[in-house]
């Protein structure tokens, strides 16, 4: 395994991270213990969840998956081997069943708390707010909606003091974002900077080879501003996985189940693009799912890789991708399928 730091932070993490929204839906609590007990053994310390979980929310699910993994510690007692990341929901009917208002000192301690209950731990290595409070172009939203987006941004100052008070006292080690945009980061940012507050450390967007959105502005933020990239759905919802070319649509497969999940990654030119570098995976003679977590694995900005399985077969394929190295070459020949497609998935 490789491991770096979050920025700014002594805290190690293992290069790949282990997602977990699948668990307490697609996978029951025996599959999670076989998931954890597996990456843990191949190096795998950083462990990625939310209150939200599992996906899709539901109010009989809320919070399934802490569940999960606090019983996992509990029989285990693998705690102290384990950084562990969870995050706040944001607002919006998807939400409205976990809490009303949106991210306030009130909502935060409330969020905290339960997930530390939840988790059966006492402290959380790194802290997220799951998506920005305001109108942003995410989740499949290709431009800013300026239309509908809503005029007031979130209170920075009064979110990240509550953060702060968290962080004096030991209960949050590091706080980072999710899903926001340039703006959104550099104003945390900047009122941290201001207040001496503790900052964000790291930021959880998407990125796959046929969603490079973040590249536009986040990239130099992430490398100018040292605040890292965990990317999630690197495999774009399981498509560059290439199980859903030519009309397939395998039984029990994230696609077949949730199909409003895969929909932004499955355009025409979402699917041209996976074929091309399908073709690039078999001429190294490698899976298309190595070549897409493997060019991930390497960019600059990125702190880690987010994988996620509901298959052992997969998560193996997943975590090994940690040691495939992709020539330049190879590396040249995806450039110039993004650069004949670019960003076809939103």
């Amino acid at each position: 395994m490789i491991y770096t730091k979050l920025p700014n932070t002594a805290i190690e993490v293992s290069k790949i991270c282990l997602g977990t929204m699948t668990w307490g839906n697609q996978n029951t609590q025996e599959d999670a213990f076989e998931q954890m007990d597996y990456a843990l053994e191949q190096g795998v310390n950083f462990f990625d969840t939310a209150e939200l979980y599992p996906v899709p929310a539901t109010p009989e699910t809320y919070a399934d998956t802490e569940r999960i993994i606090g019983n996992w510690f509990k029989k285990t007692g693998n705690r102290e081997k384990v950084v562990l990341a969870s995050k706040i929901a944001g607002g919006g009917d998807y939400t409205k069943h976990i809490r009303k208002g949106k991210f306030g000192k009130g909502n935060i301690i409330e969020a905290v708390e339960g997930s530390l209950k939840r988790l059966q731990t006492d402290y959380l290595d790194l802290y997220q707010l799951h998506w920005p409070d305001r109108g942003v172009n995410a989740f499949g939203v290709r431009d800013y909606p300026f239309k509908t987006a809503t005029k007031e941004a979130e209170n920075h100052l009064e979110i990240l003091e509550t953060l702060n008070d968290f962080v004096k006292e030991g209960t949050i080690k590091a706080i980072g974002l999710s899903n926001e945009t340039p703006w959104g980061t550099m104003k945390y940012l900047e009122v941290a900077k201001a207040h001496n507050l503790a900052r964000p450390v790291t930021i959880q967007n998407s990125y796959s080879m046929i969603h490079r959105g973040y590249e536009y502005g986040m990239s130099e933020v992430s490398i100018r501003e040292d605040i890292g990239l965990l990317a999630y759905s690197p495999l774009a919802q399981g498509v560059l996985s290439g199980k859903y070319l030519d009309g397939n649509s395998p039984e029990g497969s994230r696609g077949n189940l949730f199909p409003r999940f895969i929909a932004r990654y499955m355009g025409d030119g979402s699917l041209e693009a996976v074929k091309r570098y399908e073709a690039i995976a078999k001429k190294n003679g490698i899976t298309l799912t190595q070549l897409s977590l493997a060019f991930i694995n390497q960019l600059p900005f990125v702190t880690s890789n987010i994988i996620g399985a509901t298959k052992m077969s997969q998560l193996k394929e997943n975590i090994g991708s940690i040691h495939i190295n992709l020539s330049e070459e190879t590396l040249n020949e995806i450039e110039a399928v993004h650069a004949a497609i670019p960003n076809p998935a939103p």
